[in-house]
């Protein structure tokens, strides 16, 4: 059910919100890690390279897509907490509208292109056409993945992360299940586990449509769907284009790494690909406290609440330096474990060993930038997130190129082109979040006078 965040107490709510965050997350990493483990212990390091190889450029068109969510997720929110309900309604609609036309536009980009974008992506001539026949298949179900993400952010954006959770779950056990069916009784290999992927989408997607017709008022909107709003047309094309923007030049980020690692042969590639499962897992709940800030504060600051706001930014920043810590020991005293779920190779476990216990001993960085995101998130000042991330991301694999191409390193130059990222993005944002933090002082000092 939807809930008002403008009021109670702070820990409780950040927590309760951000439980169903991390499972959620959690669900939809271990549905798309089941591609790569069923591929690499039941298929082989070819099957497994290809789909990783795809894994950063798919993310990354569904990063950009996903941009229309979390920026309509933050006007959501907002209109939500200054209760400003026949607007909500027309964002909704607005937002919804924008996105499926962005989003089917997309996909039939990657249908005609995907061949010449896995060369961009400098991918192994020899695993290249299973790779494009994975990426086409996943690029039939991003309309699916919007919906999906779309009403899952309008969901939090109205206080409830829990719905989304119920809904993912269930597409993440069609998911594991098909992968199981299509990949080893079809003997389908990865065009198994890219339908089998499109047909979870389609169900979580289909799930939230019904939900939010029968159970949220608000939202049942009849017509009203089909509104178009050009005012609000104009605000969410804003928001969400630099939170797409943002998005993507993280994903791209990624996507330059991973052309740099294509060029260590396909063991590194295969390790990198599962590294970055386990990497994945190791950063959910930082990027769920993250996402948990920004709803709480989306809806504190459209009801003019900055105290709250200040109180949330705080609390959660200590929660994800908590986690953050937590997750690096744990990652060093598993990491051969880990990378042995997805292959049995032992010079690919070798490799993978090297990335996971580097990036493990940095984990405080990231958990202290994306309580950072979320802040800025929260308040709206999208320009700040997207800056830094340019930086961070350019940084990552301008020193990646240099590392590898130049020094001839191997996989450890990964892990420190993340080093060098996350320093400069701190650098960019904490003085300006100093800088906010001052001004809001003066303001409600003078207010108060």
């Amino acid at each position: 059910m939807t809930k008002d965040m403008t009021r109670g107490p702070l820990l409780p709510l950040l927590g309760a919100f951000t439980l169903p965050l991390i499972l959620g997350n959690i669900l939809q990493l271990t549905y798309n890690a089941a591609d790569s483990i069923i591929v690499g212990r039941c298929v082989g390091p070819g099957a497994l390279a290809a789909v990783g190889t795809t894994n950063p450029l798919m993310t990354l068109v569904i990063m950009a897509v996903q941009g229309i969510s979390l920026g309509a997720g933050i006007l959501i929110g907002s209109l939500y907490g200054a209760k400003r309900w026949e607007d909500l309604r027309r964002q909704v609609s607005t937002g919804m509208l924008t996105g499926l036309a962005v989003s089917a536009l997309v996909s039939f980009l990657v249908l005609v292109f995907a061949d010449r974008l896995l060369v961009l992506l400098r991918a192994d001539p020899a695993i290249r056409p299973l790779a494009a026949v994975y990426l086409r298949i996943i690029a039939c179900g991003f309309v699916f993945n919007f919906t999906y993400n779309y009403f899952a952010s309008t969901l939090r954006a109205m206080g409830d992360s829990r719905t989304p959770l119920l809904f993912l779950a269930l597409s993440s056990l069609l998911n594991i299940c098909g992968d199981l069916f299509l990949v080893l009784a079809l003997d389908l290999g990865v065009t198994g586990c890219g339908l089998s992927t499109v047909l979870s989408e389609f169900l979580s997607s289909l799930l939230c449509c019904l939900y939010i017709r029968k159970r949220i008022p608000i939202l049942d909107m009849g017509r009203d769907w089909l509104v178009l709003d050009r005012s609000m047309l104009r605000k969410t094309l804003s928001y969400g284009t630099v939170s797409a923007v943002q998005q993507s030049t993280v994903q791209l980020g990624i996507v330059g790494v991973q052309g740099c690692v294509n060029s260590l042969g396909a063991n590194v590639t295969a390790a990198f690909a599962a590294a970055n499962r386990i990497d994945d897992f190791a950063l959910i709940p930082g990027r769920s406290i993250a996402n948990a800030m920004t709803a709480v504060m989306a809806q504190n600051h459209g009801a003019g609440r900055k105290d709250r706001v200040r109180r949330a930014f705080l609390l959660g920043m200590g929660i994800e330096i908590i986690f953050g810590l937590t997750a690096g020991v744990l990652l060093l005293i598993f990491s051969t474990r880990c990378i042995g779920a997805f292959t049995r190779d032992p010079e690919v476990i070798r490799e993978g060993e090297t990335y996971l216990r580097l990036i493990a001993l940095m984990y405080v960085l990231p958990a202290f930038t994306n309580g950072l995101q979320g802040y800025f998130r929260g308040i709206g000042d999208l320009k700040v997130t997207l800056a830094s991330s340019i930086i961070n991301m350019g940084t990552r694999f301008l020193t990646a190129l240099v590392l590898i191409g130049r020094f001839h390193r191997g996989i450890e130059a990964v892990p420190f082109s993340c080093l060098a990222g996350w320093v400069m993005m701190i650098l960019i944002e904490l003085p300006y979040l100093l800088y906010v933090s001052s001004r809001d002082q003066t303001v409600s000092y003078s207010q108060g006078e």
